[in-house]
């Protein structure tokens, strides 16, 4: 079977030093893997069989949803089974997870984040509506609410979360959660032991870089 690994436009964005980092493990565990740089809302040219291993909760559905003879498996599957992988420890923290709106229904993308972070010592607590039943952070409400509605969602859901810490797996979740008054964990940067970045995160910004960047990406 065919691998490639796909970033996903927001993680290039957000750290492309830590995409590069990520691929080059990926070819020294696993031999080399190209990378692919068609944003998922294109076509994406792949041929018939090829397993995309994603970054991005967004990318793992469009994949595998639009696009006939493409599957796809996230990299925290991928590293949740590894080895090899150097994986920090994080002494008993607590933390909370919030659970990616296009991976509601995918238990193995749900199961292996917490392997992961139960492997890097660190507790979850869990919030009441979680895994299949997880509440959007607010940011797939941009574009059909106004932007201080969406906001309202964002600090809904940021309040639902019982401890400080929370871990997310998608970058406008970052955004959401900063906006809801907590602090963002994303998956990747406790993967690498760095801190989580906010950067631009008002929602019209954030939403224009974001665009600008793919149409830059020549997609």
């Amino acid at each position: 079977m065919r691998q490639v690994y796909a970033p996903g436009c927001a993680f290039i964005l957000y750290k492309p030093e830590l995409t590069k980092k990520v691929l080059a493990f990926l070819n020294k565990s696993t031999g080399e893997i190209p990378e692919h740089l068609i944003c998922c809302r294109y076509e994406p040219k792949l041929e018939t069989g090829t397993q995309v291993i994603n970054t991005c909760a967004g990318c793992d559905r469009r994949y595998r949803e639009l696009y006939e003879g493409i599957s796809t498996i996230s990299l925290w599957e991928v590293l949740a089974e590894s080895e090899t992988f150097p994986l920090p420890d994080y002494s008993g923290m607590k933390m909370t997870v919030h659970d990616a709106c296009p991976t509601r229904s995918e238990e193995r993308v749900h199961s292996a984040i917490r392997k992961l972070l139960a492997r890097m010592n660190i507790e979850v607590i869990e919030p009441k509506n979680t895994r299949a039943q997880a509440v959007c952070c607010g940011d797939s409400f941009y574009g059909t609410l106004p932007v201080e509605r969406v906001k309202d969602q964002m600090i809904k859901r940021a309040k639902e979360m019982p401890c400080e810490d929370v871990v997310v797996y998608c970058v406008s979740c970052i955004k959401a959660m900063h906006i809801g008054g907590k602090k963002p964990r994303y998956i990747i940067d406790l993967l690498f032991n760095e801190d989580t970045q906010i950067g631009i995160y008002e929602p019209d910004e954030w939403h224009s870089q974001l665009e600008k960047f793919i149409k830059g990406q020549g997609c």
